[in-house]
């Protein structure tokens, strides 16, 4: 993490040379400001990408299938990948049998959600089947 400074404060008390309360951001500007140019050898100029890290966000383990769910400790969170409603649910169920929280869902109210699909997608199987 670098520290950003305005342009010139080395120069000037009022900008602040040697009061750390008086290094405030600005941002360059000018026709021919070389930093705001973002040139080699000139201090570094505050974008995208910048970001301090927060540390006290815990580390979320990304899980695609049962066998990366079976990798991981009980009491952990996860974050599901790009999945299918058939596989999350298996991964759900498994999850909720292994005591492993899943990060901003809510297991018990998914499941129930997609009994009432899964028996409709029954009915239409059956009224297919029918149909033959």
């Amino acid at each position: 993490m670098t520290k950003f400074l305005r342009r010139t404060s080395n120069r000037y008390s009022k900008l602040g040379r040697k009061r750390k309360k008086k290094q405030v951001w600005r941002k360059p500007t000018g026709r021919d400001n070389k930093m705001r140019e973002k040139r080699r050898g000139y201090p570094a100029v505050v974008s995208i990408g910048c970001k301090k890290e927060n540390s006290n966000v815990k580390k979320l383990v990304i899980v695609r299938n049962i066998e990366d769910l079976k990798k991981i400790e009980k009491g952990k969170t996860i974050l599901l990948g790009n999945v299918g409603i058939k596989k999350k649910l298996e991964i759900l169920k498994k999850a909720k049998e292994m005591n492993i929280l899943i990060f901003k869902t809510n297991i018990d109210k998914f499941l129930q959600k997609n009994k009432k699909t899964k028996k409709v997608d029954d009915t239409k199987k059956q009224f297919k089947e029918k149909k033959k």
